[in-house]
């Protein structure tokens, strides 16, 4: 989940000398598995994270994660055509009203708000009722061609969610969520939830992280890098030539972006 900070958001100051460089050849960042395995970004990789407005598919990035309700499939075929990887942004922690398959959701499964209009977290401890309503979601994920899934909103035992959730519980969820992706053939993320990570780092391809360098906490990502798994990272505040140089030296996939995140961003390069 997005930090609630960025409620607060305010103007991003930019030195013009952090200008985005050019990115090196994306086939040489991201090439194809070999046949019948997943897609495994390895660490550095360069990548794109748009939610909203438009899409940009001209952005000179390796990776692209994108809404996987919004984004159609000839999207995903023309970011394919040109070498991209894509990853299928979706929720899986929480409810979102906004969404085609909301009314699925039981009114019994729906807990406390977790501060974005119209979400509220889910009970994720119903595994037998989540298991087809995100299976379904990731069947269409597969459908459009996405290579991977980024769930999002993974660490409700450790919010407000209304429930009284475990960090047991959302051990056997998020691994219920890999388990799901790799069913499909596709890879799939550890979005935040940074206590679980040494429990987890096996079960995902990948990690997905909203501001570590800001609030101290990158040195976490370490089983990720050590195990040769991307860690995809933003950072919203601050400036980037002085959080840069520490997210280069932890091979993160680094890049500044606004909150709302639209196509812009600053690459940390």
């Amino acid at each position: 989940m997005r930090r609630l900070a960025a409620l607060l958001a305010v103007p991003l100051l930019l030195l013009a000398a952090c200008t985005a460089q050019p990115e090196p050849e994306r086939d040489e960042l991201s090439p194809d598995p070999p046949p019948g395995q997943r897609w495994q970004p390895k660490p550095g990789v360069g990548w794109q994270w748009q939610l909203t407005g438009r899409l940009d598919t001209s952005v000179k990035a390796a990776v692209y994660d994108v809404d996987g309700f919004n984004t159609t499939k000839e999207q995903v075929a023309t970011l394919k055509k040109d070498g991209r990887k894509t990853i299928c942004y979706i929720s899986t922690g929480a409810w979102e009203d906004f969404r085609p398959d909301a009314d699925a959701f039981p009114k019994t499964m729906l807990g406390e708000g977790n501060g974005w209009e119209g979400e509220r977290w889910l009970d994720i401890r119903r595994l037998a009722e989540l298991e087809p309503l995100i299976g379904k979601r990731f069947d269409m994920c597969k459908e459009k061609g996405f290579d991977a899934v980024e769930p999002d909103n993974m660490d409700g035992y450790a919010n407000r969610s209304g429930f009284p959730l475990t960090a047991e519980d959302q051990l056997k969820y998020n691994r219920l969520v890999a388990r799901l992706a790799h069913d499909r053939g596709m890879s799939v993320g550890l979005k935040n939830d940074l206590d679980q990570i040494p429990q987890l780092v096996g079960d995902f391809d990948f990690a997905v992280n909203e501001q570590c360098m800001e609030y101290e906490e990158c040195d976490r990502y370490v089983p990720f890098i050590d195990a040769g798994k991307a860690v995809f990272h933003v950072e919203y505040e601050g400036r980037l030539n002085r959080w840069c140089p520490g997210a280069r030296a932890a091979k993160l996939s680094s890049m500044q972006k606004r909150y709302d995140l639209d196509a812009w961003r600053q690459v940390c390069q």
